[in-house]
């Protein structure tokens, strides 16, 4: 059976990562940063008492620890000193093509996506360029061509 051209746009919930790994805001920031490393995540999203409320980007903890450490602090951080609150929170059925635009709008590379106002999903930059490229291949079954 081969593969066929989508005839439709997909929602987010097609190309998420699904049940995504999250951390708690009162969290030690190494804890966060262990679950980032174990999983080898760069994004996590961020809960209080259950409720989602943002995001934790690894690229913001290292610049924080690169502060921090100019500064002489090195430890006693906790995953609110670093957390995105503003975070984009998208639908399940959010078309992909909406969230594409808004990521590219706001200049940002995530959002997180909710069922029912409850974490499902996340995607990131990476999710999109991994089923882009999935995409492309698709379409053009021949691999490519080197002629210029």
């Amino acid at each position: 059976m081969s593969a066929r051209r989508p005839d439709r746009i997909p929602p987010i919930k097609a190309v998420m990562t699904p049940f995504p790994w999250h951390v708690d805001r009162d969290e030690p920031l190494d804890r966060a940063k262990a679950l980032m490393q174990e999983h080898q995540i760069r994004h996590l999203p961020v809960t209080e008492g259950g409720e989602l409320i943002g995001v934790i980007k690894a690229r913001d903890v290292a610049l924080l620890e690169s502060r921090s450490s100019a500064g002489g602090q090195r430890a006693g951080f906790h995953v609110r000193d670093v957390s995105v609150l503003d975070a984009y929170v998208v639908d399940l059925f959010e078309p992909l093509d909406r969230v594409l635009g808004e990521l590219a709008a706001r200049h940002i590379d995530s959002a997180l996506v909710v069922r029912h106002g409850r974490l499902a999903g996340i995607f990131t930059a990476t999710d999109a360029c991994r089923h882009f490229a999935g995409f492309l291949r698709m379409i053009f079954r021949d691999g490519g061509n080197d002629a210029a």
